[in-house]
């Protein structure tokens, strides 16, 4: 696969890596009021991870951490109004001034949000590996190179293969 062999695939892959966590942590927080939200930066963050997985750079792990972490707090989220006599999932909103931003409002749709967003990087990562997408990481290691068969059809590269 060419993604894992080229170098100049994996840098642009580096390049790109920064600036796509730069517009998903905008997506996430600009979601409250404008299109976006945790779903949106999560697929976004998905993605980031899908190419630096095929472009040989990590191997992502742990995706039902993720979904387990992610399910909690959305859990968490839903129900913890419920004990202050709110409705089901009713948002809180705070607000604070900060010296050199003003003021600064947020509220509990955010922690929604950031649970929303580690569900989808779990979904994501479990697909990975149900495409088994992280054995294409050689975890360092330069490709093998091509050899020739033999008649039979096994190679003098093959670890069971006594030279």
């Amino acid at each position: 696969m060419i993604a894992r062999t080229s170098p100049i695939v994996a840098l642009a892959v580096r390049a790109v890596t920064p600036i796509a966590l730069v517009v998903a942590a905008y997506v996430l927080f600009a979601g409250h009021n404008q299109p976006g939200g945790g779903f949106a930066a999560g697929l976004m963050l998905g993605a980031v991870i899908v190419l630096r997985t095929v472009a040989g750079i990590q191997q992502p792990r742990y995706a039902s951490v993720w979904m387990s972490v992610g399910g909690v707090i959305v859990g968490l989220v839903a129900i913890a109004p419920m004990f202050w006599g709110e409705p089901l999932l009713d948002q809180v909103v705070v607000t604070w001034d900060v010296p050199v931003l003003g003021t600064v409002k947020t509220g509990s749709a955010l922690l929604f949000d950031l649970g929303v967003v580690a569900i989808v990087v779990g979904l994501v990562i479990a697909l990975l590996d149900g495409l088994d997408a992280t054995s294409l990481v050689d975890r360092g290691r330069a490709p093998a190179p091509a050899s020739v068969r033999s008649a039979d059809g096994v190679s003098a590269d093959d670890p069971g293969v006594a030279s």
